[in-house]
């Protein structure tokens, strides 16, 4: 999901840098919400665990060169069934930017640009979980086709911004719309996995006696809204 150097590039890059910045504003509001909502604590130790995880997706996970960008098997909608909007919002945010100054810094410039790609679907997931997840339902007992929803609405958000930024720094011609459709292709099968991936973590969690582990996990993993 990184854009690659050169992709976006001279006065263009200006807009990701507009659009980084406004998804700073966008973690922050997420990230009140969560102190807000589950105190200092919980959403400081939540926010490092995700951090470590996201830094371990970029690093650690298998990443392949398809394309106009790379597939990660960035697991956002797990991150966000886990912690919370707040501190999977904070981890991706944390996490792209450690793996940028130590093992990536040509990657720095497109930050805001990459930011964008990953939170905003983040944001995505969000929304469409008050709608398909009902309050008095617990995550660890989603249904297959619920997880299969929030997978797809962020890999597919990745998609669809790596996609435009692609256009946008590269125009339509047939090398650049062939480049974006592996990539997209390619990518989806992504959604396949996380789900299923998602659920055997929250079967983990399930299995956690109760009240174990709240510190790290956010009480509606385990618990009704």
């Amino acid at each position: 999901m990184h854009i690659e150097p050169g992709v976006v590039d001279g006065a263009k890059i200006a807009l990701g840098y507009a659009t980084g910045a406004g998804c700073l504003g966008l973690v922050a509001a997420m990230a009140r919400d969560g102190l807000a909502r589950n105190g200092v604590l919980p959403f400081v130790v939540r926010s490092l665990v995700a951090t470590g995880l996201v830094f371990s997706f970029f690093e650690i996970l298998p990443h392949l060169p398809v394309g106009v960008s790379e597939i990660h098997l960035i697991l956002g909608s797990m991150l966000f069934l886990l912690f919370g909007a707040g501190p999977a919002a904070v981890g991706l945010a944390v996490g792209l930017l450690l793996q940028g100054l130590f093992f990536a810094p040509f990657d720095l410039p497109q930050y805001g640009i990459n930011l964008t790609t990953l939170i905003v679907p983040l944001a995505g997931v969000a929304f469409l979980a008050k709608r398909i997840v009902a309050p008095g339902t617990a995550y660890v007992d989603l249904e297959y086709r619920q997880a299969l929803a929030l997978s797809a609405a962020y890999q597919g958000g990745i998609v669809a911004w790596v996609a435009f930024w692609a256009f946008y720094g590269r125009g339509f011609g047939a090398e650049n719309l062939a480049s974006v459709g592996s990539f997209g292709a390619a990518y989806m099968t992504v959604v396949l996995l996380e789900p299923l991936v998602d659920l055997a973590v929250l079967a983990g969690a399930k299995a956690l006696a109760a009240g174990h582990g709240d510190l790290f996990l956010q009480r509606r993993v385990r618990c009704a809204a």
